[in-house]
């Protein structure tokens, strides 16, 4: 069977990871000289509490000797590895991951390395349903394939109550206009083709959370998978969780914390929306 590789920036739980049998692969976050795994050797509670300090956090990718690892190990169980990791645009950990592909002991290894073009949940959904059409008996090609078309209907939007962090740690993206903008106003993100994107400003949480509602709610109902994921206010996911309930199942939203090292760009108060859309008519 088909063996799915992400990266830490999925968000994906570790509980879910191990149950659907992907293998994360940890992006590391630096206080200082203080170097930690993500979600290995820090916790997001204990990531959040130390990002309101003085020293400000900085990322980096995983070494390509460290996928190699990952790779070794699981060539012992399959001849079929697809690798799905953070934007280009936004880390290095694409480049690592394919580097990796050289370093593979055992032959007749394949191993497709795919730039998800998203991050946080986007990316973990596109890792969950690459699983589950593996766990149904897809190939390597057909799996790759599915992702590709997925890429085209996973759509995210994110809350952020400050750019103050995306703009020190220099993800900014297109959405370097909006930095000096008046405190007051909270920006909503996405994604465009691999990089940070601005949508639109609103002037309070309510209103972004009511944005983040309608977002979902122009779906009509054409939803295949869909996540939500807080930084530093569950209360606020839950309320979310709640109103789209109406639209979608809420036992089948998936529910995901930022991890530390997206943490150091997005910062606290963020709340995020992740779609997969249903295909759409021909």
């Amino acid at each position: 069977m088909v063996k799915i590789i992400t990266d830490s920036t999925s968000d994906i739980t570790g509980d879910l990871a191990k149950s659907l049998g992907i293998t994360v692969v940890p992006l590391t976050v630096f206080f200082g000289r203080e170097s930690y795994l993500d979600r290995v050797e820090i916790s997001t509670e204990e990531f959040y509490k130390r990002l309101v300090g003085d020293v400000f956090p900085t990322t980096t990718q995983p070494s390509p000797g460290v996928f190699a690892e990952v790779y070794n190990q699981l060539a012992e169980q399959t001849n079929e590895i697809l690798v799905l990791v953070i934007s280009s645009k936004l880390s290095g950990t694409y480049q690592s991951a394919i580097n990796a592909t050289n370093m593979v002991k055992k032959k007749g290894v394949r191993i497709e390395v795919i730039d998800s073009k998203q991050t946080a949940m986007s990316l973990g959904l596109l890792a969950i349903r690459a699983s589950q059409i593996a766990a149904e008996g897809a190939g390597l090609d057909e799996v790759a394939q599915a992702v590709e078309d997925m890429q085209t209907r996973v759509q995210p939007l994110m809350y952020f109550e400050t750019l103050k962090y995306l703009a020190k740690g220099g993800r900014v993206g297109k959405a370097q206009g909006l930095v000096g903008s008046l405190l007051s106003i909270k920006p909503i993100i996405t994604l465009d083709d691999g990089e940070v994107s601005p949508v639109t400003r609103v002037r309070s949480k309510k209103a972004g959370l009511d944005y983040l509602y309608k977002f979902v709610d122009g779906f009509k109902g054409n939803i295949e998978a869909m996540a939500i994921e807080h930084a530093t206010t569950p209360d606020d996911a839950n309320e979310l969780i709640e109103r789209i309930s109406s639209i979608y199942p809420k036992e089948k939203i998936y529910r995901a914390t930022v991890s530390p090292v997206l943490g150091t760009y997005m910062g606290p108060n963020v709340v995020g929306v992740y779609v997969l859309g249903g295909k759409k008519d021909t």
